[in-house]
């Protein structure tokens, strides 16, 4: 794999554990009952993860470039930057305008001076509270959410995947399993159980 990002060395690891969890692999990794076999073999595929990942490098291109080629319209919800940082950003300064709004209003009654401004400060205060509970609720749910989905989640659960991209991720998370992953851990099996 070229530059793989965070997100295909997940793909990767998850494509590591299904070799894993293979009947032959798995059969003979219960040979050894410490399981050192099958984290020294784990170890040594994620070290080797660049290389392996060569052998599934063509399906790799044509995930990236459909992956690059879908189309952008969409708001992301967990996925970018974006909108993780508008469900911090919002109720944070929501909550902060309606503060200094409500402590104007409620100083300017105490006070009593200038009731109309007063007034409009503190109903003002109370919308901006309103907005601030409600924009915490809805950023808590996404995250709640997200972490329920197991934090990227499942491939048709990410924002934004097309069919395209899911069907050519399919096709290189196959090639990799079959041409990549599962060859480099029955050739270095022998190795990973002998004492």
């Amino acid at each position: 794999m070229s530059s793989p990002s965070a997100r295909d060395r997940a793909d990767f690891e998850r494509v590591l554990r299904r070799a894993l969890d293979t009947p032959d692999i798995r059969s003979a990794l219960h040979a050894d009952p410490t399981g050192r076999a099958a984290k020294r073999l784990r170890e040594w595929a994620l070290e080797a993860a660049d290389e392996i990942g060569a052998a599934a490098d063509e399906e790799y291109r044509a995930y990236r470039e459909a992956r690059d080629r879908r189309p952008r319209g969409r708001f992301p919800v967990v996925d970018g930057t974006v909108a993780p940082l508008l469900l911090v950003l919002t109720p944070l300064v929501a909550t902060l305008s309606a503060a200094v709004l409500l402590l104007v209003g409620y100083a300017l009654r105490l006070a009593s001076v200038a009731a109309d401004f007063a007034t409009s400060a503190v109903i003002a205060g109370w919308v901006l509270a309103g907005i601030a509970a409600v924009t915490a609720l809805t950023g808590l749910g996404v995250l709640l959410r997200a972490a329920l989905r197991g934090g990227d989640g499942t491939p048709e659960e990410r924002p934004g995947t097309t069919p395209d991209v899911q069907r050519a991720r399919d096709r290189w998370q196959q090639a990799l399993l079959e041409r990549g992953v599962l060859p480099y851990l029955r050739h270095r099996l022998p190795e990973a159980l002998a004492p």
